[in-house]
């Protein structure tokens, strides 16, 4: 098993018996929100026609597969690591605990996991790093699309209560809409003050 941070490049052994179960993560870049992971194992006798990275694919998409996967998924789970957890771990260390989170959460315990990108959580299961995995792997696309919208709802909903922010349009990232507003209203709560265009208004 790799520790949490080494990189790993996968050869993609499908020999392994049981289920296998997909993990993805969104909200890694955003200046503000938790990151959230999510770990889903899809049942083979049910697909889900159109799986794909969560990038390509519109808002409307989005959501329909939401719920199609998880009307469809032999099981699925959603996990965050707050803002605090980040601010305390680094973002990095921050995102590995979620996807574990996700990972435990399944009522199914997987065989395997497979984790998109180049690095993996510590599991008590066999897991491989798949870079791109979000774009060929169902699974992991499949992830990637509960995680995006699980976290786009949240920038939607804080958009209610910080709504000079314009959450729900740019998502948390650092568009030149964002920076100004950070530079005029200085941060909210959500916003995570270890990164970079945050500490820079809290100077």
């Amino acid at each position: 098993m790799a520790s949490l941070n080494s990189p790993r490049q996968t050869s993609l052994v499908w020999t392994a018996p049981g289920l296998i179960a997909g993990v993805d993560e969104a909200g890694r870049g955003p200046l503000a929100g938790p990151v959230v992971a999510a770990a889903v194992i899809l049942d083979e006798m049910n697909p889900i026609a159109g799986l794909a990275d969560s990038k390509v694919l519109s808002a409307a998409r989005r959501e329909a597969l939401f719920d199609e996967i998880r009307a469809k998924a032999l099981c699925c789970a959603i996990a965050e690591a707050s803002v605090e957890e980040i601010e305390r771990l680094n973002i990095l260390q921050a995102t590995m605990l979620a996807m574990r989170r996700a990972v435990e959460g399944l009522r199914l315990k997987p065989a395997k996991v497979l984790v998109d990108g180049n690095r993996i959580p510590v599991l008590g299961v066999l897991a491989e790093a798949v870079v791109k995995g979000d774009a060929f792997i169902s699974a992991i696309s499949a992830a990637s699309i509960l995680a995006k919208v699980h976290r786009d709802r949240w920038c939607e909903e804080v958009d209610h209560l910080y709504p000079e922010y314009g959450f729900a349009k740019h998502k948390g990232y650092g568009t030149a809409q964002h920076l100004a507003a950070l530079r005029f209203h200085g941060a909210c709560p959500q916003h995570r003050k270890t990164f970079r265009p945050v500490a820079e208004v809290l100077v």
